[in-house]
């Protein structure tokens, strides 16, 4: 496998030398670092190359680096059925960025470029549809950056007088907070059959 994948690599860099920065064979994958301006071209080449033949598209997502100048990592994987190889691309994003999209490569990107826009908050230019597809409408923030509140900013709830739907800030109270149990099972009122604490002598 990794003599076909370095194969590729070779073909790659031949027929795209510009769009390749660096390259990394690991766990029988091939991740290859783009550009974003070279990133859609790439995608289109993967796809319809004889040798590549990239055609399914399994999964967009990325990662928050808040630290880092780019401040995403966007990440592609793609699988080819005829060559057995599965393909990562992954391009350094600045958070005013804008990621083209590849819907018109690949139509099912529709939906994941939608929910990494919904949790992350990074944009795609020429999306068809770009909504939230996870989170409410009202909802504020991106539940998978890095500052996002594990509680999050609001609630919602039915209110049975006002019969709608109300937001509310977050109130928790501090002692739901503290976490200072060994394990899950400490501090419970009961104790599961196996789950007693070995007698010391």
């Amino acid at each position: 496998m990794s003599d076909a994948l370095r194969e590729l690599v070779a073909l790659i860099e031949l027929k795209r030398p510009d769009a390749v920065v660096t390259t990394k064979i690991a766990f029988g994958e091939l991740t290859v670092v783009t550009t974003l301006t070279e990133m859609e071209a790439l995608v289109e080449f993967l796809r319809d190359d004889p040798a590549c033949r990239f055609s399914t598209l399994v999964d967009i997502t990325a990662v928050d680096y808040p630290e880092r100048p780019a401040r995403f990592d966007m990440v592609w994987h793609f699988l080819s059925m005829y060559r057995n190889h599965r393909i990562r691309l992954k391009v350094a994003v600045r958070e005013d960025e804008l990621v083209p999209s590849i819907v018109a490569l690949h139509p099912s990107a529709n939906w994941f470029e939608r929910e990494v826009f919904d949790m992350f908050g990074i944009l795609f230019s020429n999306h068809p549809d770009l909504r939230r597809i996870l989170t409410d409408y009202g909802f504020r923030g991106h539940p998978l950056r890095k500052d996002f509140p594990t509680t999050g900013y609001v609630e919602v709830r039915y209110d049975e007088v006002q019969k709608r739907v109300v937001y509310e800030p977050v109130k928790l109270v501090q002692e739901y907070r503290q976490f200072d149990f060994m394990s899950p099972w400490e501090g419970a009122e009961y104790i599961l059959p196996g789950d007693q604490k070995a007698e010391t002598k």
